[in-house]
C-alpha cells in the first residue's frame, strides 16, 4: 500500500420528509420545503383522489358545465369554446396569463408557491390532471424552481405567477437551480382544463404569508426576552404582569406574555414587588396588552393560512358531492386581513420597543448615566441607537397601512374589487425585515444598563447576552454591537 487515501463517496443522510396530502399541511412543514431541508412525499391515497377528481371533471366539462374549459375566463365568460380548440384554448390561457414583471421571486418563496400548489391540488378540487402534482413534487425534491416576477398578483388569485409556473412544468420556460448539474422535472403535457385548474389559487401569497408567519414566531418569542431584560434594567415593577391581574381581562395573548416575562425573570406568581416606582411607563407597564394582541394577530394569520393551503380553491371547485360549483373562494380577503392586522399589532409592540430604548438611556428611571456612558460627561454612549431603532421603526409604520384598504376594478367590471393579498404580504415581509433592528437597538442597550448596575440578575436570559455582546463600553461604533445582537434574536426566543 502507498499510504495514500481513496476517495469513498460521501453518504449524504436523507432529509426529513413532509407529508402532501391536501389535508394535513403544517405550517412548520411548508416552511421545510420552502428552506429544501426536507422534501415532500405524497401518499398513493392522495393521488388517487386527484385521479378521480380528473375523471370526474372531464365528464361535467363534457357537459357544457365548465368554466374557463367550454368558456373564455373573466369578461370573456359567456364566450363559448369551440370543442376543436380545447387544447389551443388551454395552452393561450397560460401563456396569455404569464405576464408578470419585476425582479424574480427569491428560490425561498418561489419554492414555498410549488409546496403550496401541491397539496391544494392533492385536496382533490380542481380536476387537475395528476402529473401535474407529481412535476410539482419533483421539482421540490430536485432543488429546483419557475423564474417568477414580483409583480402580478392583486389577491383574486396569483394568476400571473402560477401562468408562469405553469409555462415550466410543461417545458416552455427554464426551470432555475443553484446546481449546474441538477436534474429536471420531465415536461407535463397539458391537458383541456389544466390550466385554469393550475392558476385558480393564492398559492404565491400564502407561501409568503407562510414564511412571514414563521420568521416573526421567532422575533415575537425574542421579544419578551429582551423586553424581560429593559424590565429589569430599570427595576420595573412586577404587578403589570401578575397572574391575578390577567385573570381579570383574560386574553389569552397578555396573558402568555405575563407568565413569559414571570418565567424569564423568575418571578414569583403572586409578586406584588413594586420597584422603584408606584407605575411604570407604558412600555413596561402596558407590554403584554401590546405585545399580546401581536400574538393573537401571528396565531390568527397561522390559522388562515394553515386553512387555505389544505383545501381546494380553485373556481369553478368539484365538491365531494360530484358537482361543480362556481364561487368566489379564491378572494383572499381572510388573508389580507389578516396580514393587516398583524403589521398594525407589529407596529403596536415595536413602538413599544423604541419607548423601552429611550427609557433606558433615562438617568431618573434606570440610576445610571444618561445614555449609559462610562468616560467623560460628554461621551454620547447608546445615543445613536434610538436614531437606528425609529429609522427601522418608520419602515414598519410605512408598510402598516391596510393593503386591503386598496381597490380595483379590473377585466371591464366583472371584478369590481380586490383583496390585495399579495400587497399585505410584501409589507409584512418589509416589517419582518425592519422589526429586529428596533429590538437588536433596546437588546443592545438593556445589556449596557445590567452590565452598569450594582448587582446584575443572575438569569439565563443576561449571561446568554452577556456572553454574546461586547462589554466594551467606550464611545465607539456601535454596529456590529447592533449585527451581533440581531443575530443572537433567534437564541433568546429558544430560552
Amino acid at each position: 500500500m502507498d499510504g495514500g487515501t481513496t476517495d469513498v463517496p460521501r453518504r449524504v443522510p436523507p432529509r426529513p420528509r413532509v407529508v402532501l396530502d391536501g389535508d394535513g399541511l403544517g405550517l412548520s412543514g411548508l416552511v421545510r420545503l420552502a428552506d429544501a431541508v426536507a422534501e415532500p412525499v405524497v401518499p398513493p391515497e392522495a393521488l388517487d383522489r386527484v385521479r378521480r377528481a380528473h375523471r370526474t371533471a372531464d365528464d361535467l366539462a363534457a357537459q357544457g358545465r365548465w368554466y374557463g374549459r367550454g368558456t373564455g375566463v373573466g369578461a370573456l365568460r359567456s364566450v363559448a369554446v369551440d370543442p376543436s380548440d380545447a387544447a389551443g384554448h388551454t395552452l393561450r390561457l397560460l401563456r396569455s396569463h404569464a405576464g408578470g414583471a419585476g425582479p424574480l421571486l427569491s428560490p425561498r418563496r418561489a419554492r414555498a408557491l410549488l409546496a403550496v400548489r401541491a397539496n391544494q391540488l392533492l385536496a382533490g378540487g380542481s380536476g387537475i390532471h395528476p402529473s401535474f402534482v407529481t412535476a410539482l413534487t419533483d421539482a421540490l425534491r430536485l432543488g429546483v424552481h419557475p423564474a417568477i416576477n414580483e409583480y402580478g398578483g392583486v389577491g383574486t388569485g396569483d394568476l400571473t405567477a402560477l401562468a408562469q409556473t405553469g409555462l415550466t412544468l410543461i417545458g416552455e420556460r427554464p426551470w432555475l437551480t443553484t446546481e449546474p448539474d441538477a436534474e429536471l422535472p420531465a415536461p407535463v403535457t397539458l391537458r383541456p382544463g389544466d390550466s385554469l385548474a393550475l392558476l385558480s389559487s393564492n398559492a404565491l401569497a400564502l407561501g409568503r404569508a407562510a414564511l412571514v408567519c414563521h420568521d416573526l414566531d421567532v422575533l415575537l418569542r425574542a421579544t419578551h426576552v429582551v423586553a424581560a431584560l429593559s424590565l429589569a434594567a430599570v427595576s420595573g415593577s412586577a404587578e403589570a404582569y401578575a397572574a391575578e391581574v390577567h385573570a381579570l381581562r383574560p386574553y389569552p395573548g397578555p396573558a402568555r406574555v405575563a407568565a413569559e416575562i414571570r418565567r424569564l425573570l423568575a418571578i414569583p406568581d403572586r409578586s406584588l414587588t413594586t420597584g422603584r416606582r408606584v407605575q411604570d411607563p407604558y412600555g413596561f407597564r402596558a407590554f403584554p396588552q401590546v405585545h399580546g394582541a401581536a400574538l393573537e394577530a401571528a396565531d390568527r394569520l397561522r390559522e388562515v393560512v394553515e386553512t387555505e393551503i389544505n383545501c381546494p380553491s380553485e373556481n369553478p371547485v368539484l365538491a365531494p358531492d360530484g358537482d361543480v360549483y362556481h364561487h368566489g373562494g379564491f378572494f383572499a380577503a381572510p388573508l389580507a386581513l389578516a396580514l393587516d392586522g398583524l403589521d398594525l399589532a407589529l407596529l403596536q409592540t415595536a413602538q413599544f420597543s423604541a419607548a423601552r430604548l429611550q427609557a433606558l438611556t433615562r438617568a431618573d428611571l434606570t440610576g445610571l448615566p444618561a445614555f449609559l456612558t462610562t468616560g467623560p460627561t460628554s461621551s454620547s454612549g447608546t445615543m445613536i441607537l434610538e436614531y437606528t431603532a425609529h429609522s427601522a421603526l418608520a419602515e414598519i409604520r410605512a408598510g402598516a397601512a391596510p393593503a386591503s384598504a386598496g381597490h380595483a376594478v379590473l377585466s371591464h367590471g366583472l371584478e369590481e374589487t380586490a383583496g390585495f393579498a399579495g400587497q399585505a404580504v410584501k409589507q409584512a415581509e418589509r416589517a419582518t425585515e425592519a422589526y429586529p433592528v428596533v429590538l437588536a437597538c433596546e437588546l443592545v442597550t438593556a445589556v449596557r444598563a445590567l452590565r452598569l448596575a450594582p448587582v446584575p440578575p443572575r438569569i439565563p436570559a443576561f449571561e446568554a447576552a452577556a456572553d454574546a455582546l461586547s462589554a466594551d463600553m467606550t464611545d465607539r461604533d456601535l454596529s456590529g454591537d447592533v449585527s451581533a445582537a440581531m443575530e443572537l434574536l433567534r437564541v433568546l426566543a429558544d430560552l
